[in-house]
């Protein structure tokens, strides 16, 4: 693309997550030489700037005047100024309004450049000890129940490791929500990344519900890593079928399935119920 000489440029700024500290001496820099500094929180972007002592213009731009104040930031930006884009913590574009004008502006052939820096599901990925070599994010699930499930469902038989947005006053909720779709999967809960309190909650999700059952509140956003679908790669789909039962289930189990989990995984790949799964164990079991 032809940069327009007389047009500003949008940056895209990664801030702290939690640890002042975190922010890069580029990230520094181009908030200082910014024209004007657009913020999710204008309250919270200050304390950053305060700490630095960088004194810049702020505007607000987040979820719910996005539309009208995005049009405005690209105004400025063809009047020329620079623009400098952060959110309360992390990435701006990632789970947050960030991503509507740096489209926006590329509709409106105005340079977007970025500056990196922290990103809560990296942080996530890395601290959960599941695989990392390849992951996807699903970000904040809905609100509502109904289309929460559904999310869940859409995603149950993804082999990838899944990393999710949870909001405190939601937890709970979401994570039987995800122990009754995906079943009780390896997972790891981070809270307070990077901060005093930073907190790594690792286990089944049945483990981490009963952790956090336990406290009267839960705060801090977190990051919920959550293990992919165990595969059957080591034995063709035929081979499978043709074990007995009590064999089969065992495969799973030793692919670090809890008994609960392989005997409804057995049911899936047989066609059958698990009630006619559970009772050819039981009378397996008695006859062996």
């Amino acid at each position: 693309m032809e940069e327009n000489k007389n047009t500003g440029c949008l940056y895209i700024v990664a801030t702290p997550v939690g640890n002042l500290e975190d922010i890069s001496f580029r990230a520094l820099r181009t908030l200082r030489e910014a024209d004007l500094i657009a913020a999710e929180d204008t309250r919270h972007t200050l304390k950053l700037l305060n700490h630095y002592e960088i004194k810049k213009p702020l505007i607000s731009y987040y979820e719910h005047n996005k539309r009208e104040r995005g049009n405005e930031l690209i105004l400025q930006l063809e009047s020329g100024k620079n623009i400098a884009l952060v959110t309360d913590a992390g990435t701006p574009g990632i789970s947050d309004p960030g991503e509507d004008i740096v489209k926006l502006a590329i509709e409106n052939d105005i340079p977007v450049v970025m500056v990196p820096g922290p990103t809560a599901l990296i942080m996530g990925v890395v601290l959960s000890g599941l695989p990392c070599g390849r992951f996807c994010f699903e970000g904040f699930l809905p609100h509502r129940k109904k289309e929460r499930i559904k999310r869940l469902e859409s995603i149950r038989c993804e082999e990838r490791t899944i990393v999710f947005y949870i909001t405190p006053h939601r937890t709970i909720d979401e994570l039987c929500d995800m122990l009754s779709v995906l079943g009780n999967r390896k997972s790891a809960l981070c809270r307070e990344l990077t901060k005093k309190h930073e907190e790594i909650i690792r286990g089944t999700l049945e483990q981490i519900i009963e952790t956090l059952s336990s406290r009267e509140s839960i705060k801090g956003e977190m990051v919920l890593v959550v293990e992919g679908e165990k595969t059957s790669e080591s034995l063709p789909e035929k081979e499978l079928l043709s074990l007995p039962i009590a064999d089969h289930i065992e495969h799973y189990i030793n692919q670090d399935l809890n008994l609960k989990d392989a005997m409804k995984q057995v049911a899936k790949d047989r066609g059958v119920s698990k009630s006619d799964v559970y009772s050819e164990y039981i009378k397996n079991k008695e006859s062996g």
